[in-house]
């Protein structure tokens, strides 16, 4: 009588370990549902708008920096505000897009800062005149400097 009972036993056992393994977590299934919709290789979309607002905010800073019209000054102020602003909820914050990016933004902070104070250093404003003078259409000219 003692062997059908612990035969009953082990049976309740199996049972039970066959019911407990139905509900452990698939190691394997994630990993292979998630490949199917992995990215291919190159920027995800967002990635690319990231990087197209980045370039904007550089191409704005570079091209208006020296700019005597309001609109073009306004881009300028704007895009500089939006670089040393810090510590922005807002998902395309300079910070955000740096840190999505991967790239080093106080580097390009700097670098940014560094550029500026060279283009508007007192020896350059002859060569500054004739290089930031910008149509509003965004097309560079220079300025006649021989007097005419």
């Amino acid at each position: 009588m003692q062997s059908l009972k612990d035969m009953d036993n082990v049976l309740d056992f199996c049972a039970e370990e066959a019911l407990a393994a139905l509900f452990q977590p698939d190691t394997v299934a994630p990993a292979e549902y998630f490949k199917i919709y992995e990215r291919k290789p190159g920027l995800e979309p967002e990635k690319k708008l990231m990087l197209a607002v980045l370039e904007d905010a550089i191409g704005c800073f570079q091209n208006f920096v020296c700019a005597t019209d309001n609109r073009q000054k306004k881009c300028f102020l704007e895009a500089e505000e939006w670089f040393n602003e810090e510590e922005s909820e807002w998902i395309f914050s300079f910070e955000n897009i740096c840190d999505v990016l991967r790239l080093d933004l106080q580097c390009l902070r700097q670098g940014l800062i560094s550029w500026k104070g060279k283009r508007l250093a007192p020896g350059l404003v002859e060569s500054k005149q004739a290089s930031c003078c910008i149509k509003a259409s965004g097309e560079r000219h220079s300025k006649k400097t021989d007097g005419r």
